[in-house]
């Protein structure tokens, strides 16, 4: 046993000098970063990496502990999908769709299965003579989790698991389960946190000790005293009352939140900035096209839901004119109406924008299931806020990688978008011109005199609005000019029909 210990000892030695040696040649030949150069999304890519596991070492699986290794260790998992309407080929798509997911969320996929059917059964989602098949198929893989391309309701997950003897999860679930990975800003844990808790409620279930009831006195043949005698409540109701009131606590955190955020927009409409929020599917290149179109730096991944937490950033027009862009929440098919109740606040910014560049991954093999669960999310933000959605700008984003075939498909269903790639930078000169186009513009015009003391103004007109003609006379500046209402105000007292200050 000694020698053992001795030659594991020694391997892993030799593993953390050989890694070692690797690192300092990366520093040597300028592969790692200076920190100050790494941007906030370089930062949050390294810290999403910081506990992945590294396969080969000879500590994978002798010198880890249990609770490290179920941490670190991929969950391996069946994916199953019930067919109810459409084609086959979007069947595949959807089950395509899940497997990503779960990637995403660190899984295994070992095998995935779809069951035709009119609808899902009430029972066991997939029938009983599917379910198994669907075992024999578990073991079979060695799988650990099963995961439902659909939300299952509490019996079917309770039938699920009793009759599969592994854990099962639906889409509902997964997704919810990402979103936790990748919030980062006290809202968007909150946010998370909440939606969870609101799927979790009506699927608590019990065993054994935890239907016990907690009672006093003769009926808990204890002396639990005055107050405490009765049936008592279960664990189960115990659990539900203090996941009510979690429920509860969190709201009023995320509205206290909500303030100041209206706050910060209110701000912004009171300075009559434009403001233009970006939407679109997960992982259609929305992060990526405001890094381009305003370098604020954010993380860019090939994932599902990388980033969660709206990022607002100013930028300009290329005539000058200032607005406001803002990364929306990623959507997806069928997202958690949990998650769009959570995320009002952020889902806000959308509805408050005067112009929605919805983005579409060009490169995918259905963009026209993207569009229309987009525009379903953003129909449901309106009906519930009573109000007009502002217009809507379509990008198409990745034409670097769609073939021509596939372009000119998406050109005959989507008229007047515009077709980009952020990773190039073709089309993004048309989109910034487009953008300009549509969100709003100085609409008073103003014919004053500034006097030469006051050139802060002239500043002003100049970068805030539209100027279309200026002289410059003995009495000052005089200037004919496109402004915003609250400008045309400041400058009422310089108005040319003889009147100075």
């Amino acid at each position: 046993m000694g020698t053992t210990e001795s030659t594991d000892s020694t391997r892993r030695e030799g593993c953390a000098h050989q890694v070692t040696e690797e690192f300092t040649q990366q520093e040597i030949n300028g592969a790692v970063a200076d920190p100050a150069e790494l941007s906030l999304g370089d930062l949050e890519r390294e810290e999403r990496s910081s506990l992945r596991r590294v396969a080969g070492l000879s500590t994978e699986l002798q010198d880890i502990t249990e609770v490290e290794y179920r941490k670190l260790r991929l969950e391996r998992v069946v994916l199953v999908g019930v067919w109810t309407e459409g084609s086959a080929l979007e069947s595949e798509a959807s089950l395509a769709e899940l497997a990503r997911l779960a990637e995403t969320a660190g899984s295994e996929v070992l095998e995935g299965l779809v069951q035709r059917r009119d609808k899902p059964d009430p029972a066991t989602y997939i029938g009983s003579g599917k379910v198994i098949e669907l075992g024999d198929i578990v073991r079979a893989t060695g799988a650990d989790t099963v995961i439902c391309d659909g939300e299952l309701s509490p019996s079917q997950l309770q039938q699920l698991e009793a009759r599969l003897k592994v854990k099962v999860i639906d889409r509902t679930a997964l997704i919810l389960d990402i979103f936790a990975q990748h919030a980062r800003s006290r809202e968007g844990k909150s946010q998370v946190e909440l939606a969870q808790l609101q799927y979790l409620l009506p699927r608590l279930r019990g065993w054994g000790e935890t239907l016990s009831r907690q009672a006093g006195g003769r009926a808990g043949g204890g002396n639990g005293g005055v107050g405490l005698r009765g049936p008592g409540e279960t664990k189960l109701e115990t659990d539900r009352r203090r996941i009510r009131a979690k429920i509860s606590k969190l709201r009023k955190e995320i509205k206290a939140m909500t303030t100041v955020r209206d706050t910060k927009r209110g701000q912004r409409v009171a300075n009559e900035i434009p403001s233009v929020a970006i939407a679109g599917y997960t992982n259609a290149g929305k992060s990526s096209l405001l890094n381009v179109l305003t370098g604020a730096g954010v993380l860019v991944e090939d994932s599902l839901f990388a980033t969660l937490d709206a990022t607002t950033r100013r930028t300009e027009t290329p005539d000058g004119n200032t607005y406001t862009l803002t990364d929306t929440v990623g959507f997806v098919r069928h997202l958690p109406h949990q998650l769009v109740e959570a995320f009002r606040s952020t889902l806000d910014e959308v509805a408050d924008a005067d112009l929605v560049v919805h983005v579409v991954d060009g490169a995918d093999p259905m963009p026209e299931w993207q569009v229309r669960a987009v525009r379903e999310v953003l129909n449901e933000i309106g009906e519930r806020r009573d109000v007009k959605m502002p217009p809507e700008l379509v990008v198409v984003n990745k034409v670097d990688a769609a073939s021509e075939l596939a372009l000119a498909r998406l050109r005959h269903l989507l008229p007047g978008a515009v077709f980009v790639s952020a990773h190039t930078g073709a089309g993004m000169g048309e989109l910034r011109e487009r953008i300009a186009g549509l969100i709003p513009r100085p609409n008073q015009q103003v014919d004053v005199l500034v006097p030469y003391a006051r050139g802060e103004l002239v500043a002003r007109v100049h970068r805030e609005g539209e100027v279309l003609t200026e002289e410059h006379t003995a009495a000052g500046t005089q200037l004919r000019a496109m402004v915003k209402a609250d400008l045309a105000g400041v400058l009422e007292s310089f108005a040319a029909n003889g009147t100075s200050a």
